[in-house]
């Protein structure tokens, strides 16, 4: 059996056994929700209809209702698209990446990390989608033989990449979540008392029954779809900064930015990761699963994509500075000086100077201070797509073409809608389904488990 050096913390706290496990992750989905469940729920759905109405709105009454001009013809829509897209890379990275690095931090948090790639994702894919307008249109972008000729005219627009990108990464993505969800809806099924009940998850878990083949199988298709998404991490945010980078505008004409937007897709994946887990962890109390160490391993990768993101920015103003193109230099330091220079200044706080915070072990390891921090980096990581489109684009190369843009109320009702819709799913899933992977859990006890570390060490020092 493997053994784990003892300075090594235990990543399962308190006296549990294997059936202990079972108990503590399969209690949210058998009990009754608690009160502060409801509350958060009842919060999100209000957000979300209000959303829907905005949505709903505009479809009726066209673009014309958000506060685009003819200077910033994209502004508060791909901001928003850009962010979803970003909060969902920490999902995928987690599992996939830290599965074939044979990370066993990762296996209390991949699992509500996955769901929250694939609800961010839904939240994203709205976007483009009402951007175009005429939304009964939506099917140009799908790369169908058309009937009007000879020519695809859906390859006409760049945003087709993104489509391809995005519908690729959410089909991986679904698919390694419920391929890990299988042993876990087995374990429900044979659990449950309620026919219906019984019957749902008999169908969910694929007839597993938990012998010697079906783990082998299970981890084979898992190390396929880690190999398959790992790349997809990259790919995916690569191609919706190339959007920005294959134009000629001042500060979207740059080729840092599919590195620098993969960096920050981890960064913000990461705190999103973090707020929502403080919330499971206090919610359902899974204090014991979700601990410490666990959060401490999270806010170093945050300090370590914050600060490649830091070095991205001044490599972008160095760039600008060293190339001695005057728009490009104007561009940025229309950013750092100009009208929207609140948003410029509350990016660099919130991205570069924030995660700092975190080389003291103190800070990293505080629940509240970590909970604050992962809110700021995504309110950060939000302004950071706000400048990139909007600064870039409303002062352009004609001064006479110079506008302001400020987002009205469906605007501002569209964000809220989708922030609504994410935490609707999110408390759901949080009810139906297992948030911690148990079956893994249950194959690190032994050799991570609290207890079973401290009956190690007397072992040890009895043999010394």
């Amino acid at each position: 059996m493997h053994y784990e050096a003892p300075i090594r913390k235990p990543l399962i706290e308190g006296d549990k056994s294997y059936h202990d496990i079972t108990l503590d992750v399969v209690r949210p989905v058998e009990s009754s929700a608690p009160r502060s469940w409801w509350i958060v729920f009842s919060l999100a759905l209000v957000a979300f209809l209000w959303g829907v109405g905005c949505i709903l709105y505009t479809i009726g009454v066209g673009i014309g209702t958000w506060g685009l001009n003819k200077t910033v013809g994209w502004a508060w829509d791909i901001t928003n698209f850009v962010w979803w897209v970003g909060i969902g890379h920490a999902g995928t990275l987690i599992s996939a990446v830290l599965l074939l690095f044979r990370q066993k931090w990762r296996m209390s948090i991949n699992r509500s990390a996955e769901a929250m790639t694939i609800f961010s994702v839904i939240q994203a894919a709205l976007f483009p989608g009402i951007h175009m307008g005429r939304i009964w249109m939506a099917y140009f972008v799908l790369p169908i033989p058309n009937q009007f000729g000879s020519l695809w005219v859906n390859f006409n627009s760049p945003l087709l990449w993104d489509v391809f990108a995005i519908s690729t990464y959410f089909s991986v993505s679904v698919v390694f979540w419920y391929v890990g969800l299988i042993p876990d809806f087995a374990m429900i099924r044979d659990r449950a008392v309620k026919p219906v009940q019984k019957h749902i998850y008999k169908i969910l878990s694929f007839g597993w029954g938990g012998k010697a083949k079906h783990w082998q199988r299970f981890e084979e298709v898992s190390l396929v779809l880690a190999g398959l998404a790992t790349p997809l991490v990259l790919s995916v945010h690569t191609i919706v900064s190339m959007d920005f980078a294959t134009s000629v505008i001042p500060g979207w004409h740059t080729t840092i930015f599919p590195p620098y937007f993969v960096a920050g897709a981890i960064f913000s994946g990461f705190a999103m990761v973090q707020t929502l887990l403080i919330i499971v962890r206090k919610v359902f109390s899974m204090e014991q699963y979700i601990t410490i160490e666990h959060i401490e391993m999270m806010n170093i990768v945050i300090m370590l994509t914050g600060s490649i993101v830091g070095v991205a920015y001044i490599t972008e103003l160095f760039i600008a500075w060293y190339s001695g193109v005057e728009y490009e230099q104007y561009a940025f330091l229309n950013r750092a000086t100009g009208p929207y220079w609140w948003a410029y200044w509350s990016m660099m706080t919130c991205n570069v100077f924030s995660p700092q915070f975190m080389w003291f072990k103190k800070l990293r390891t505080s629940i509240m201070f970590t909970f604050f921090i992962s809110i700021v980096v995504n309110i950060g990581m939000w302004f950071e797509r706000f400048v990139i489109i909007v600064t870039s684009l409303h002062r352009d190369y004609l001064p006479s073409s110079w506008s302001m843009f400020s987002p009205t109320f469906v605007d501002i009702g569209i964000f809220i809608g989708t922030i609504g819709f994410f935490f609707v799913l999110f408390l759901l899933y949080a009810r139906t389904f297992p948030v911690i992977a148990q079956a893994e859990l249950k194959t690190i006890l032994k050799s991570s488990g609290d207890n079973y570390k401290k009956l190690q060490e007397q072992e040890d020092h009895g043999d010394h």
